[in-house]
């Protein structure tokens, strides 16, 4: 059985940080695209960035380019999103999904196979 824990979240001030982690279990890690979403009050799901370690692909949106980092540890099976100089508009249950299907990675919510139940960030102005 597939499982996916998403940990990390909280409450930080404009300008602070963060470092979101993705457990994943049940699936063969290499062969997975793992994909950070969030999803704001009122707002559709949105691909904030993906990672495919064993392809070296990793993606971002231009949203988040420059004070986001993903990075995975194969070992322990987890994703991580570093988030730095957060603003108010990065408030969002953060949510980890992972997709095996796909040559690239995907920024809709419908291409992913599993989800984490998310977990919230909110940044105070």
């Amino acid at each position: 059985e597939v499982e996916i824990v998403e940990s990390g979240g909280g409450l930080v001030q404009t300008g602070g940080s963060l470092r979101l982690s993705c457990a994943l279990s049940g699936l063969f890690f290499d062969d997975y695209h793992i994909t950070w979403f969030r999803q704001a009050p009122g707002k559709e799901r949105e691909a904030v960035s993906c990672i495919k370690d064993s392809e070296g692909s990793i993606l971002y949106a231009d949203s988040v380019k420059g004070r986001f980092t993903i990075s995975s540890d194969g070992t322990r099976n987890t994703v991580y999103l570093q988030m730095n100089s957060l603003k108010p508009e990065d408030t969002a249950v953060y949510y980890c999904a992972a997709d095996d299907r796909l040559a690239a990675c995907s920024r809709f919510y419908d291409d992913m196979d599993y989800w984490g139940k998310g977990t919230l960030v909110t940044v105070s102005s």
